[in-house]
């Protein structure tokens, strides 16, 4: 398969992910997410899942609908919210905090490295 047919799959089920997480961070998983934000972030757990949640459909629309060289941009933008993310993805894991299926260390462990790769599909959209 030609690598810009699996950029496309990538950047549309990326895309699609965060839609359907962006849905969830404001209607039916709303408190599981907020049981994920660590007590460090400076506002309340509950802005913090709506702000976020608002963020993560914006960028998978971003990603479903982006054009020719807007691409690019979309992909180091979406690399850069993993980024922003990923320190809460490890106070889940040091703190112990299940939620979604993750009720063990090694499922949180695993999710750290599925969040990483996550991130480098941003970045492998721009080059």
């Amino acid at each position: 398969m030609e690598k810009s047919c699996l950029q496309k799959i990538a950047r549309y089920g990326l895309g699609a992910f965060l839609m359907v997480a962006g849905i969830g961070h404001l209607t039916f998983a709303r408190k599981e997410f907020q049981a994920q934000v660590p007590d460090w972030v400076p506002i309340s757990k509950d802005d913090t899942v709506l702000y976020s949640g608002f963020a993560e459909i914006a960028l998978g629309s971003a990603l479903l609908l982006a054009k020719g060289k807007q691409r690019a941009t979309v992909g180091k933008i979406a690399a850069l919210f993993f980024v922003a993310v990923f320190p809460g993805n490890i106070a889940q894991y040091k703190e112990h905090r299940d939620g979604f299926g993750l009720d063990s260390d090694g499922k949180r462990l695993a999710r750290l490295f599925f969040s990483t790769d996550t991130g480098a599909m941003g970045i492998e959209e721009h080059q």
